[in-house]
């Protein structure tokens, strides 16, 4: 009875999700260097995940250790909640961009997106405004693996998880890891910037001997 519920509850989902879905039926053993990565960042009107929204997603996607910007996503979505004191950080104004609905925004990052593995920096603010934003389209949440360059350059510090950790921004980040900040705070910048940084943690983490999938995906 309930595994019927279930499926029933699955199909009520609209197709395009539907498909997004299925991908992710059938497990397989990643391979670092053959695995489809996406980097992406959004810029919101501000940092509450139920109250905010998010007004631009950029998304870059790339396989080894090879970056193209031409294999990019970058969307606006247009909201009625709108708050001027955010302008200053996204420069995002209610005009000047071509907008699409926030329903149109979900069905064109996952057909990007499909089941690769997302990077993000600070990746649950990221994850959680996505998710809200399905939900409020009567959607599930994202399927897709999540890796944070924020943890993942603590753990090629050799840096412990314990409370008072220091707080990387991606701006030390960039200055660490030597990353030009390249229309730093749009979401397209962002996200390639992330992937650079990312590419040059696994670097690091090569070096080091820690490059594989239990390392990356561990938490500590």
């Amino acid at each position: 009875m309930a595994f019927d519920w279930f499926k029933k509850e699955k199909k009520d989902y609209p197709e395009f999700f539907q498909d997004y879905l299925d991908l992710f039926d059938t497990k397989s053993n990643p391979d670092i260097d053959t695995t489809r990565f996406v980097a992406f960042d959004t810029e919101t009107t501000g940092f509450d995940t139920k109250e905010d929204r998010v007004l631009s997603i950029g998304a870059v996607a790339f396989t080894g250790k090879i970056i193209s910007v031409k294999n990019s996503l970058e969307i606006y979505v247009q909201q009625e909640i709108f708050k001027p004191e955010t302008v200053k950080i996204h420069e995002l104004l209610r005009t000047g961009k071509e907008k699409v609905s926030e329903i149109d925004a979900i069905k064109r990052f996952l057909t990007f997106i499909g089941d690769s593995v997302l990077i993000a920096h600070h990746a649950n603010f990221d994850k959680n405004m996505m998710n809200e934003m399905l939900k409020r389209n009567g959607l599930g949440k994202l399927k897709n693996t999540f890796i944070d360059t924020g943890v993942l350059y603590r753990k090629s510090k050799h840096i412990i998880y314990r409370e008072n950790l220091p707080h990387y921004s991606l701006d030390d980040l960039c200055r660490e890891l030597n990353v030009p900040k390249v229309d730093r705070h749009t979401a397209s910048g962002d996200a390639l910037i992330t992937a650079v940084v990312f590419l040059k943690i696994l670097a690091r983490l090569d070096k080091q001997k820690h490059l594989n999938w239990d390392y990356l995906l561990s938490s500590f």
